[in-house]
């Protein structure tokens, strides 16, 4: 058994939070019962999860996708207040971590998901270097988006997207998880020969055209089911509390 506050600094220690702007607030986001013995981790907290979490006698939650974002409207109404009753009726503890968790380099999101692809990063990329870029670890290549869309595919059991570039062969590669489109023309300058993230938005067809790099949008859900698992059994197995991650699905 651990304290909720041996978790969070658990947390804080290896996440490291204070280095980044982010879009919320990380760290202990609803508050429950001081002791922990069980530790649920999923993606978003969702009142799925936290039924789920409920169902499995969890004490504490580890999320990426917490309640609270910057700008929402603060008022307790509808979903929200329906999550924070499960919550608060229940007394479990909810800690959610969005860019620590991102940029983690061997339990976060973007270094699970390489381990998924078997991408090996050597550099990062973008702000707040949350971009990570490198090489297929065999040191093989790709012959072409459709050949690396088809093994995204199969290594997240899912339908991807891609737009083709130019047709050169694929031996750099960049990745950033869940919505991160934005880091597109960031990859192109480090010189990435194709880009992996969970959405794409319109310009980057375009760019993915006349610039040659290869576009893969393979699901902002399914390209961060990785690091939470890995966080919160990593911290778990440290405290001596048991952990069990719920994959809510989710095909966005």
């Amino acid at each position: 058994m651990a304290t909720a506050q041996q978790l969070l600094q658990s947390l804080d220690s290896l996440l490291a939070p204070e280095r980044f702007k982010d879009y919320g607030p990380n760290g202990l986001q609803v508050e429950g019962r001081p002791q922990v013995q069980r530790l649920v981790s999923g993606v978003t907290a969702s009142r799925a999860l936290i039924e789920a979490a409920i169902r499995a006698e969890a004490d504490a939650i580890f999320v990426h996708h917490g309640l609270f974002w910057r700008g929402q409207d603060a008022r307790v109404t509808g979903w929200m207040k329906q999550r924070l009753a499960l919550l608060l009726g229940h007394d479990i503890n909810l800690f959610a971590y969005h860019l620590p968790l991102d940029a983690h380099p061997e339990l976060g999101n973007n270094a699970q998901l390489g381990l998924q692809l078997g991408l090996a990063a050597d550099s990062r990329f973008g702000d707040q270097e949350l971009g990570f870029l490198g090489a297929p670890a065999n040191g093989a290549a790709f012959g072409d988006a459709q050949s690396l869309g088809q093994h995204v595919e199969r290594a997240l059991g899912r339908a991807v997207t891609w737009v083709e570039g130019d047709g050169r062969q694929l031996r750099r590669i960049a990745w950033c998880t869940g919505g991160a489109q934005s880091y597109f023309e960031a990859a192109i300058a480090a010189g990435a020969d194709a880009f992996i993230t969970g959405e794409m938005s319109e310009p980057q067809v375009h760019y993915a055209r006349e610039c040659g790099v290869a576009f893969i949008a393979c699901g902002h859900h399914a390209s961060e089911r990785y690091g939470a698992p890995a966080v919160a059994g990593h911290v778990a197995a440290q405290l001596g509390i048991a952990h069990q991650f719920i994959d809510v699905p989710n095909p966005a």
